[in-house]
């Protein structure tokens, strides 16, 4: 999924060169807004790099969006205009398409179902982003992607006539949920704010944290309680800046990354329910999706996957993902 990602995942920087005497400046984009976990992790982060550096890195954050959009943060990296960047599974896909497989919606149904698949998938797709000239510095996610809309949501014909906020370099998924009846409008996630109040667009996907982060859910205030897909996403730097860390540097710099991004999982994902009653205390109103209605969810958003997959889905990567959920629950149904 695309472009809000990353907002809601923690996210590291790191430096183009480090002199003997200057310190370096490493620029680092993210879209989550400053004061929101992410950001704070990211600020933790930065200062411990500097203290391990002996002063020699200094990381420039800029957050919430202010750099651009994720294609754009792309576009900055390839030019050396920063460094590095957070990106959701959308923005990660521009660069290495496999990454869609991953957010297919109704694909992966539970947190241990994602921490399977991806303990068997992020190598690979470590390789294929460093082959395209970017690190993994860290791996993380931001919550489930659930419906907000300023009308009820309970069954798929309900999302079907509203305008729905997506991103606008997902060309291919616009036209196939249009080709399925839906009604996607491509904006960059920037805009979110302003088209919700102008009725450009009146329901968008998001984590809960994300919703109330940005303060979106006051004008889309009815969440839908279905678990479209994870939005994950991984924090990356330019193969070319990380080329020239100090080789004496690079573990410690790297475990530190790993280490926050483990801790801003673990703690997104136990402030998710938070999040939800902090919304509801303010007017949210969550709609049940009854156990018979999940079943034409998952059977709507299937409808989808031939429209996707082999094409801006490569197929080997989706069968990939299909599979390992489904070993992940034979193994489980067999305990």
């Amino acid at each position: 999924m695309k472009r809000l990602a990353c907002a809601f995942i923690a996210g590291f920087g790191l430096f183009a060169a480090v002199g003997a005497h200057a310190t370096e400046t490493i620029k680092l984009a993210t879209l989550a807004p400053e004061g929101s976990p992410w950001y704070e992790i990211t600020r933790e982060l930065a200062e411990s790099w500097k203290a391990s550096s002996n002063g020699a890195i200094a990381v420039r954050i800029y957050p919430g969006g202010i750099a651009g959009d994720e294609d754009v943060l792309i576009r900055k990296m390839r030019v050396g205009q920063i460094q590095a960047a957070v990106l959701s599974a959308g923005g990660l896909a521009d660069i290495v398409p496999e990454f869609r497989a991953l957010v297919l919606p109704m694909m992966i149904g539970s947190y241990e179902e994602l921490d399977y698949v991806l303990a068997r998938t992020k190598p690979k797709l470590e390789a294929l982003l460093e082959a395209k000239g970017f690190k993994v510095l860290n791996w993380g996610d931001a919550g489930w992607l659930h419906i907000f809309a300023q009308k009820p949501v309970i069954s798929p014909d309900d999302l079907r006539p509203q305008r729905l906020f997506w991103w606008e370099a997902g060309g291919a998924y616009i036209e196939a949920w249009r080709g399925e009846g839906f009604n996607p409008v491509p904006l960059a996630a920037t805009d979110m704010h302003t088209a919700l109040q102008s009725g450009l667009v009146n329901a968008f996907l998001a984590p809960a944290i994300v919703a109330l982060s940005f303060q979106w859910f006051a004008l889309a205030p009815n969440m839908t309680d279905l678990n479209w897909a994870p939005l994950i996403g991984a924090t990356v730097m330019t193969m070319s800046a990380w080329q020239k860390v100090p080789d004496e540097l690079k573990p410690g710099f790297l475990q530190a990354a790993r280490d926050a991004g483990s801790r801003m999982t673990k703690t997104v994902r136990g402030v998710e329910g938070q999040a939800v009653e902090v919304m509801l205390a303010h007017g949210l109103v969550v709609q049940h999706v009854p156990e018979a209605m999940t079943g034409v969810w998952a059977k709507a958003m299937r409808g989808v996957y031939p429209r996707l997959i082999g094409s801006s889905v490569p197929a080997e990567m989706a069968a990939e993902v299909e599979a390992l959920v489904k070993e992940f629950r034979a193994t489980r149904a067999v305990q």
